[in-house]
């Protein structure tokens, strides 16, 4: 389940800031129509920091009415605090979603020991398997691969998304956790490269594994500047604009993020075009 092409889901919203639901069937239809392994609601693509616990419940159950098990539905539930994420498990366990993303606490900056802790706490008020997601960028905190090895070894603590941007990152978690554990890259540019160092899948904003080395490096070419310019500001910012130009979304963003400024419009376009997004 936890394999392949895993996508961070934006969450469409009106030009007032409300969630779009009309674009939401949209845009499950359309990673049917793609074949996503999986998706993930409500995590940083998803504008986690601004979701309130009622839209994140909607999305999600309106995500798993429509698909129906064609695909993986995994929340994002982690927050700074280890007593608010323990809250919020507890009642997006009882929903019928398929697994929970628990990112690191944010602002925090806690030590190892720290982590675990927090970690293993989550985990013992789990009811559905958890994924750790470590992305220091955003969290100004690494938590480090003999932490993730200790975890891994903890009741319904299933996997990692990895987003340090190193395949040797990788291939240390592949080496020091158990052979089930799922290893996910979480960075897209490094997706191919991780994937050869032995990372099942990806969480990825844009969306290897038969070993065919060349065949991949031939289909990730055209990507190199998507991934690059996904990343141009904040995302999801160019995510979001670049699915309205597709015509899946509309404009709508939360502040404190903001629209896509247009000096880079001109170089997403480009960078879309030549990845075969866009005409």
């Amino acid at each position: 389940m936890f394999a392949g092409s895993l996508v961070a889901i934006v969450s469409p919203m009106r030009a007032d800031g409300a969630i779009d639901f009309d674009a939401w069937a949209r845009l499950l239809d359309f990673h049917v129509a793609n074949a996503t392994d999986g998706i993930v609601v409500g995590g940083t693509t998803g504008e986690s920091a601004t979701l309130r616990d009622g839209e994140l419940r909607e999305l999600l159950l309106r995500a798993c009415e429509q698909l129906r098990g064609r695909m993986a539905v995994i929340a994002g539930a982690g927050t700074s605090s280890t007593a608010s994420t323990v809250e919020r498990v507890e009642w997006l366990s009882e929903l019928p979603i398929d697994a929970l993303l628990i990112v690191t606490p944010a602002y925090n900056r806690p030590p190892q020991e720290g982590l675990y802790g927090h970690f293993a706490a989550v985990a013992a008020a789990a009811r559905k398997p958890l994924l750790l997601y470590n992305v220091p960028a955003r969290t100004a905190v690494d938590m480090q691969p003999a932490t993730v090895a200790r975890l891994a070894r903890l009741n319904g603590i299933v996997g990692v998304k990895e987003a340090v941007p190193d395949p040797a990152r990788v291939q240390e978690l592949v080496a020091l956790c158990p052979p089930d554990f799922a290893v996910l890259s979480g960075d897209d540019a490094t997706a191919r490269a991780s994937i050869a160092a032995g990372a099942r899948g990806v969480i990825s904003v844009t969306a290897a594994r038969r070993g065919d080395a060349a065949r991949a490096a031939e289909l990730d070419a055209p990507l190199s500047a998507l991934h690059r310019d996904l990343f141009v500001e904040a995302n999801p910012i160019p995510v979001k604009w670049l699915l309205a130009q597709l015509g899946l979304i509309g404009p709508g963003i939360r502040l404190p993020l903001t629209p896509l400024a247009g000096e880079h419009h001109a170089r997403l376009l480009a960078a879309a075009r030549s990845a075969g997004v866009l005409a």
